[in-house]
């Protein structure tokens, strides 16, 4: 009786622990489900914001220095993602001299992607961006085809002549057509193609010359936005931007930094709400200096 009894105990310990093992994997599958859920969200919030935001500053503003704004943007995801690496919430890998040589090409695509696809927002709508977006899978799956004898089923064609479709339907029909926006568009379509397809072939050569032997998003990021700095730079001197800022911008923005150390400097006691009404003060100070250019011109 006492042996039967043990049996059962044991039988009913061993349903435990499965039921215990099932609730982990379910738990566990659940967090992942979680995470990827948010990432994909995280994605779409920032793409959609930073598309829609460049074409607010590109066209309502008339911003007429696209790779100064690119510059901006990538030093402040190189900003950002040092600071997550320095607090030890994510991991980077060194950027080391042969790490650079070798990724250089793909840096020079991506610096040109990002450049033309500003270009090109600034003279075609967001929507017919989006759609002619489309063109870069025909592109990248052409290029799979013959540089790495990836072959598609009926399937993925047949997808991707609708796309192409959509594509010239929606530029014959595009009221607002604008052909130098989209000769730049074109090429961005092109160079996107690129970027990707070189990123497959220079990838497993960078992971081996990184530290862990792998190059993680994180690191990708930093290695991309950082290397863009200084052809940024040089292509804002190139296309005489640096004239185009000092004249809209600099007159305005002195007075940034004068109000910030005459604050600190001297002391003086504020709120938020007066902090909020002096920045919105600057900010006004900014626009009324650009509208008197575009008044004079």
């Amino acid at each position: 009786m006492k042996h039967f009894e043990n049996g059962e105990s044991d039988l009913e310990e061993g349903k435990m622990g499965k039921d215990r093992d099932k609730a982990l994997r379910n738990n566990r599958a659940f967090r992942l489900h979680n995470q990827a859920l948010l990432s994909g969200l995280a994605y779409c919030i920032s793409s959609c914001s930073m598309i829609l935001v460049n074409k607010l500053v590109l066209s309502s503003y008339d911003f007429n220095a696209g790779i100064s704004l690119m510059v901006y943007q990538n030093f402040i995801s190189v900003s950002i993602v040092t600071i997550l690496s320095v607090m030890g919430i994510i991991s980077t890998e060194p950027l080391t001299w042969r790490l650079v040589k070798v990724w250089m090409p793909v840096n020079v695509i991506f610096v040109g992607m990002l450049i033309t696809s500003i270009f090109s927002l600034k003279y075609i709508n967001v929507a017919m961006v989006t759609v002619l977006k489309n063109v870069t899978n025909v592109i990248t799956a052409v290029g799979e085809m013959y540089l790495f004898g990836k072959h598609h089923d009926n399937r993925v064609w047949a997808a991707l002549f609708l796309m192409i479709i959509s594509a010239i339907t929606g530029g014959l029909t595009d009221l607002s057509f604008h052909a130098v926006g989209y000769a730049w568009q074109i090429i961005n379509c092109f160079l996107t193609a690129s970027y990707s397809l070189t990123l497959r072939r220079v990838m497993d050569t960078a992971k081996q010359l990184t530290k862990s032997g792998n190059l993680n998003e994180f690191s990708m990021v930093l290695l991309n936005n950082t290397l863009s700095l200084p052809l940024g730079i040089f292509l804002v001197f190139v296309f005489n931007e640096i004239d185009y800022l000092s004249r809209t911008l600099v007159g305005s923005l002195n007075k940034i930094p004068l109000s910030i150390a005459g604050i600190f400097l001297f002391k003086v006691p504020t709120s938020v709400e007066n902090s909020a009404s002096i920045f919105f003060g600057l900010l006004a100070g900014v626009f009324f200096a650009r509208a008197k250019i575009r008044e004079r011109s």
